[in-house]
């Protein structure tokens, strides 16, 4: 089942239509994680140290940290799957940032259990500024819709469209999972919100 079965083409279908080429190095997350001065590398390519790593794939146009893995690898990854990396792991807030030309528009912080990448407990509105990285703001400062993820804030990847989840004035999101009720807790309402994680719907408002 692929992701756009469930929820319809959204901003990353239409972007890949007719991507711009030269654009795309941003979107390899190995690359850009390069570009930014971290230790990471492709599979196969021995860690510099014996450590916990972020093992996940170089491209991933489904998001939701599909193949997402925290692994503790000692020197060789000869055994990580074809079309991942190796980066080093990163601690603290998880925030999601969008931009309109190098303008910040909105920023999200998300929560979920150190025991997962992709099941998140909640996601809310938060009034931060977090200015553009000197790298992306150098390429990026005139893109119309630019989307940022920081972990502890480092950038772990970027998206040329924004977080369709909080488009307009919504200000929480609270993912529905699979065998949770769907009952709306007061002051939310719930919406179907299908994804290939085994996610439902949210609770929103």
């Amino acid at each position: 089942m692929k992701l756009n079965e469930v929820v319809g083409p959204d901003e990353e279908d239409l972007y890949w239509r007719d991507p711009k080429v030269d654009d795309l190095w941003a979107l390899d997350k190995l690359i850009l994680s390069k570009k930014l001065g971290y230790k990471c590398g492709p599979a196969g390519i021995e860690v510099p140290r014996e450590g916990d790593y972020i093992v996940r794939p170089v491209l991933n146009v489904f998001g939701l940290g599909m193949g997402a893995k925290k692994m503790h690898l000692k020197k060789n990854t000869q055994h990580l799957p074809i079309g991942t990396f190796w980066c080093e792991w990163f601690e603290g807030r998880h925030l999601t940032v969008d931009y309109e030309k190098g303008k910040q528009v909105r920023c999200v912080e998300g929560f979920k259990k150190p025991s997962t990448l992709q099941k998140w407990d909640k996601w809310i509105r938060v009034d931060e500024q977090v200015p553009l990285d000197s790298l992306i703001k150098k390429h990026f400062s005139n893109s119309p819709r630019l989307n940022v993820e920081y972990i502890g804030g480092k950038v772990i990847e970027m998206h040329f469209r924004h977080n369709v989840d909080f488009e307009g004035d919504r200000q929480e999101y609270l993912p529905v999972w699979k065998g949770q009720s769907t009952k709306a807790p007061d002051g939310y309402k719930y919406i179907k919100h299908p994804d290939m994680h085994g996610r439902i719907g949210a609770f929103v408002k």
